[in-house]
């Protein structure tokens, strides 16, 4: 009572009220993804000391680390996407062995949660996202212990470590070296017994055997998660997006069409061209000159389609002559009037 009279409702809650400690009953049901800034100081590409951040996914059944982020700048839905990206295919290190695509996602309000892009890789790839309740952080509990393992048991002991009593320390690592390092420890912490589930992640994730969804390929997982999808229409010379014009000799039957494209915002050389969900090609900026088309290429293509129209025109000109045979053979004669009439006798 007094908790609530004088601290408030957001205080009462959090120290006071029942809690429901909810656990997905397979691997795989439910991925919890969220983001931390990393208490340790680092030295950027230009050499200048920054704080990093890291995106987790972790399987809410076994407590298995799925993939991981490490990266400079502030977090959006591009780094979401490695993440994502590394959680779902099969790793290379035969240790790891969490992938598959989960059946729910449950995230934060954060922008990058909550972009078109991360919505449309959901529903290609079949994944619920649910989102937590504005601040109320204990929906996310279990990862939020994981940061503080990875706080406590590793940030803590390497040089730069910025939650101690030092308040301006040196960085002494680079990005790489503290991906490496935080890699190795889920590598641990997965194989590791959990207090919680009274063996390992990586033992409780197995289970008895079972098969993750996976996409077919990595090119279909890549061209979900790692390109943004945008609506053109192709014009005469080519597809035109952010002041660059992509071209292809597949694009010449589809001038004057709308086309969904999809690109890679850390490499804009190319564009990949769907028409209703189907990949048609790939195209690349002509302003390339290692991949630009020639004159002959273009050339060949618009004879192509030009032959391509002229057979299509000859094969319906005899079904269009036969239909209005068939037309004519079929309607009633009509009697002719006797009658003359002139235009004097109107």
């Amino acid at each position: 009572m007094v908790t609530l009279a004088l601290d408030g409702p957001a205080a009462y809650r959090d120290q006071h009220e029942l809690i429901y400690r909810h656990t997905a009953e397979h691997p795989n049901d439910t991925w919890q993804a969220d983001h931390t800034e990393l208490d340790i100081v680092i030295t950027d590409a230009s050499g200048r000391p920054e704080r990093p951040w890291l995106t987790t996914i972790l399987d809410d059944c076994s407590r298995a680390i799925c993939g991981y982020m490490v990266f400079t700048g502030a977090p959006s839905a591009m780094n979401t996407a490695l993440a994502l990206r590394q959680a779902i295919w099969r790793k290379d290190d035969p240790a790891w062995a969490m992938c598959g695509i989960p059946d729910v996602l449950h995230v934060d309000h954060g922008s990058d949660f909550t972009s078109h892009h991360l919505d449309y890789t959901a529903t290609a790839l079949k994944i619920r996202i649910i989102y937590s309740t504005i601040a109320r952080p204990q929906g996310r509990g279990k990862i939020e212990r994981f940061f503080g393992t990875l706080n406590t048991e590793l940030l803590s002991t390497l040089p730069g470590y910025s939650g101690g009593h030092e308040k301006n320390p040196s960085p002494a690592m680079d990005l790489p070296a503290l991906d490496q390092t935080i890699g190795d420890f889920i590598t641990t912490y997965n194989e590791r017994p959990h207090r919680e589930i009274k063996t390992s992640p990586k033992a409780a994730w197995i289970g008895q055997g079972w098969l993750p969804r996976i996409p077919e390929t990595l090119d279909e997982l890549d061209g979900l998660l790692l390109t943004v999808p945008k609506h053109r229409t192709v014009r005469r010379d080519g597809i035109h997006f952010q002041g660059q014009r992509y071209l292809s000799p597949t694009l010449a039957p589809l001038v004057g069409k709308p086309v969904t494209i999809r690109y890679d915002p850390r490499d804009i050389s190319e564009i990949r061209v769907y028409e209703h969900d189907t990949l048609i090609c790939v195209a690349i900026d002509q302003t390339n000159p290692n991949q630009r088309l020639s004159l002959r290429e273009v050339e060949s293509a618009r004879r192509i389609r030009r032959h391509q129209l002229r057979k299509d025109i000859n094969e319906r000109i005899p079904r269009i002559a036969h239909r209005k045979e068939l037309q004519h053979t079929n309607e009633p004669s009509r009697p002719r009037s006797k009658l003359r009439t002139y235009e004097e006798d109107e």
